[in-house]
């Protein structure tokens, strides 16, 4: 029988962990070997259900894919030890061409809170250009809280990313970040599996912690060169950096210590005379940790 639970080293420091809040995802390109992507793809050819959970039950995919080193250590700093392994797969199974997207959205049973008790993680075994539709993604959009119902009649979004990637890719994301799939040029099939994983245990920092990090002056509100276009001028103004500070402050298990006061106040970008105003702790220490 397969594991129910994983564990493993954690590899993120704190930038990436502060970066992937900011965002709501992260990619993790051609991490999974050739020649299981080459399976994967032989074995989707025969089995097209829109649920292939029996790839679950193969080793020789287990192994590499739902349990790849490189998403396991990133999996990890962000859901703590012994993390609960998938339990279904769905493969997003694209066969026509077609020259419209799909409409944008939150999947399912979603919880809007700066937690994060789960991870929403997708992998690509083929080659995916732009003309094989690539799932879109909206960075930054896993703090709007809005419903299905009130996106499916927006079009092009400012600042949407094409999640194109080699074979092999795999990507994870905040489970109800915005997301669609793109339109299909070539006649060609598009393979995309999707799973989860879950925390079990408490958040706390014990990822590759960066000991020149600093809780008082990091980039809380992030911006363009993050990939993400809403953390600066185009979204509600300096709400990206509370947001994306919440979270962090959560997943270091210091959530009990986060405060923000307003205006100017500490986690707002902007060039200060002295120590940042409303900081929870000295600017000497970081918060007081589990």
């Amino acid at each position: 029988m397969l594991p129910t639970k994983h564990e493993c080293d954690a590899t993120l420091t704190d930038s990436q962990v502060l970066s992937f809040c900011q965002d709501g995802y992260m990619m993790l390109d051609g991490v999974v070997p050739d020649k299981i992507n080459q399976r994967t793809m032989d074995m989707a050819e025969e089995n097209t259900e829109l649920e292939p959970v029996e790839f679950l039950k193969l080793p020789w995919f287990f192994d590499n894919v739902i349990c790849n080193p490189a998403a396991m250590g990133a999996i990890r700093s962000l859901l703590g030890q012994d993390f609960h392994l998938p339990i279904q797969l769905t493969n997003h199974r694209i066969n026509n061409t077609s020259d419209i997207p799909g409409k944008w959205h939150v999947d399912g049973n979603y919880r809007f809170n700066h937690e994060l008790q789960y991870l929403q993680v997708f992998y690509y075994p083929q080659d995916t250009p732009p003309e094989l539709g690539p799932t879109e993604i909206v960075p930054g959009s896993h703090f709007w809280r809005n419903q299905t119902r009130a996106m499916w009649h927006l079009n092009h979004i400012l600042g949407a990313k094409k999640t194109t990637a080699p074979a092999g890719s795999i990507f994870l994301t905040i489970h109800h970040i915005w997301h669609r799939a793109g339109m299909v040029r070539v006649n060609r099939p598009r393979n995309l599996f999707k799973y989860f994983y879950w925390r079990t245990t408490p958040p706390q920092r014990d990822w590759a912690i960066d000991p020149d990090f600093d809780f008082a002056t990091a980039d809380y509100q992030g911006g363009p060169h993050t990939g993400n276009p809403f953390a600066g001028k185009n979204g509600e103004q300096f709400r990206a950096a509370r947001d994306a500070a919440e979270m962090f402050y959560w997943l270091c298990g210091c959530q009990d210590q986060f405060q923000v006061l307003g205006g100017c106040a500490w986690p707002t970008p902007t060039t200060r005379v002295n120590t940042p105003y409303g900081f929870p702790g000295s600017t000497s220490d970081a918060p007081k940790l589990r």
